[in-house]
């Protein structure tokens, strides 16, 4: 893995095996995300974003996050984050409270809406994972693979600037 790729051509570059890898993994992210997000927003009325917020806010508990903080968590930047949670607090999923240790911040935390909202959602989100991500792979490579995809995932997040 430590060699140069022997690429000279644009046929090269598109058939070189840890291209074409990548390609494969950003393909079935895709696809996944497309599969599972359209369920979501079909059957419990949220973006895969949303859900995704929802999550954060539920593992962080009370008394919320900061913008910053979810912002830094989705790779968004603090106004798309802004927006989102604007979104979500006119759909009644969030609220935004005061933040107990700076008098001039705020948190977002999830309402009673919000908790049902991200337990339903999940609830179908795992069923859908379940058919579409781990199914199609062999039983004996499910954990393997998560660690796997675990790992990539912390080792990408760590060479990401943090947010100011």
């Amino acid at each position: 893995m430590g060699e140069q790729a022997d690429i000279s051509s644009a046929k090269d570059a598109a058939n070189d095996p840890l291209v074409l890898a990548f390609g494969r993994l950003q393909g079935a992210a895709n696809r996944l995300e497309y599969i599972l997000g359209r369920a979501l927003e079909e059957e419990c009325g949220i973006s895969h974003l949303m859900f995704e917020v929802l999550l954060i806010l539920g593992r962080a508990g009370e008394p919320g996050l900061s913008m910053r903080a979810i912002a830094q968590e989705q790779v968004l930047t603090t106004g798309g984050a802004t927006r989102l949670v604007d979104r979500m607090e006119a759909a009644g999923l969030v609220e935004r409270a005061e933040d107990p240790g700076d008098r001039r911040g705020r948190l977002v935390r999830l309402t009673e809406s919000g908790e049902q909202t991200a337990v339903r959602a999940s609830r179908l989100h795992v069923e859908n994972i379940r058919r579409y991500f781990l199914a199609p792979l062999p039983a004996e490579d499910h954990e393997r693979f998560a660690e796997d995809l675990r790992i990539l995932s912390h080792s990408a997040r760590d060479v990401l600037p943090r947010l100011p």
